[in-house]
């Protein structure tokens, strides 16, 4: 190549290279870090800047679209010994990118590991069963804990969610073994339950039928009683009657002692035992005496009336 070509062509390419540096356009999404001679300048902002060539350079293309930082699962002791294993995911944006250049080396990995010790210190001062049904009071925690941090790196926290939060696997197998222990003791505590409630019912239905039964007997002895003194009085007031018909005269004692003769004859002569039947010599005197009053009780009863 001929000489005289070559310096215009390397002097356009330095203006080329010059202007390059010169002119930078900014995408919107992004702010960019500049350095005047090694120090931190300015911040440019998106749209089109003027540079000084060599002097200004772009030291950090910083991205302000809000970013997610999925924190990896760990294993967490709980405040009563129990493991958990938790996960979550932090949103947040760069607001200073001045801070965000100088203030850390690497703000992505300082937001997992400070979201991470956060997590383990708060679980820790939980139960377990508090880490596994209070995850709006652990957000709540760890996104107090983590502001202040974030703000001092020029970052802002938009939020936080607890992705994951769950027994481990040996602790997840105990609780099945003692939630089946819990089901069978209540199982068995139900049909002890149902047999008492099944016995106390027997018993109560065989009370109420001995009572029943009592009180069945009480009545029918009552009825009874009431039948003998209703004959009881009957017999007095026959008695009385024979006894005001026949006053004054033989007859009452002969009749009374006939009727009597005549029972104890007839009873006699029922039994089952009866196999002979004696009578007295003056049976035929002693039978016509009776028929005697018995005829003489109807005249006086007939006079009566």
């Amino acid at each position: 190549m001929d000489a005289s070509l070559i310096f215009p062509l390397v002097l356009m390419v330095a203006v080329v290279y010059t202007l390059s540096q010169m002119v930078r356009i900014v995408p919107q999404g992004e702010e960019w870090v500049v350095e005047r001679l090694g120090k931190y300048h300015t911040t440019l902002l998106p749209g089109l800047h003027l540079l000084i060539p060599i002097v200004d350079i772009v030291g950090y293309k910083i991205v302000t679209k809000e970013l997610i930082q999925q924190t990896r699962e760990q294993e967490v002791i709980t405040k009563d010994n129990a493991v958990v294993i938790i996960s979550a995911v932090v949103f947040y944006r760069v607001t200073d990118p001045g801070k965000a250049s100088y203030s850390i080396s690497n703000f992505e990995s300082a937001v997992g590991n400070m979201t991470t010790t956060t997590l383990r210190a708060v679980i820790g001062g939980m139960t377990l069963n508090e880490s596994l049904s209070q995850r709006d009071q652990i957000k709540a925690q760890v996104a107090e804990k983590i502001r202040d941090s974030l703000s001092g790196w020029g970052l802002t926290l938009g939020n936080l969610e607890v992705q994951d939060i769950r027994p481990s696997k040996n602790l997840q197998e105990a609780m099945e073994r003692q939630a089946a222990a819990d089901r069978e003791r209540e199982a068995a505590i139900m049909i002890a339950d149902g047999e008492k409630k099944a016995a106390i019912a027997k018993a109560e239905g065989m009370k109420e039928a001995a009572i029943l039964d009592a009180q069945g007997k009480l009545e029918a002895a009552k009825l009874e009683a009431q039948a003998k003194v209703e004959l009881a009085e009957g017999d007095r007031k026959a008695m009385v009657i024979v006894t005001q018909g026949l006053a004054g005269g033989e007859s009452a004692p002969h009749y009374l002692l006939a009727q009597r003769y005549i029972d104890s004859v007839k009873n006699l002569s029922n039994s089952n035992n009866s196999k002979v039947v004696f009578m007295p010599a003056d049976w035929q005197q002693s039978l016509a005496g009776a028929v005697g009053s018995l005829g003489y009780l109807g005249t006086a009863l007939g006079e009566k009336k």
